[in-house]
């Protein structure tokens, strides 16, 4: 499922996940998780040796499962995900 975001939520980012040959791994998995939770918002790149046997839009479809994000977009071998802030609520 993809999320339009409005310009403010979506400033020019540079990706910092990248997945490699080895595919997403539980590493990738915790630092995305991370990343979200900082800054609700992450780009990831999807190298060429990643495709082997796999597209881009599975892999994000698997990163987006794994860490409960949305996929904002998919260009290229470029995702985005973003994941919104965790609202607390209020104590009667």
């Amino acid at each position: 499922m993809r999320v339009p975001l409005n310009p403010r939520e979506k400033p020019p980012l540079e990706p910092t996940i990248h997945v490699g040959k080895k595919g997403v791994t539980d590493a990738q998995i915790k630092e995305t998780i991370k990343q979200l939770e900082a800054r609700r918002i992450v780009k990831v790149k999807v190298l060429r040796s990643a495709l082997t046997g796999d597209t881009v839009e599975n892999i994000a479809q698997r990163l987006s499962l794994e860490t409960n994000s949305r996929i904002v977009q998919i260009v290229g071998h470029t995702f985005t995900l973003y994941k919104p802030k965790r609202r607390l609520q209020k104590r009667m």
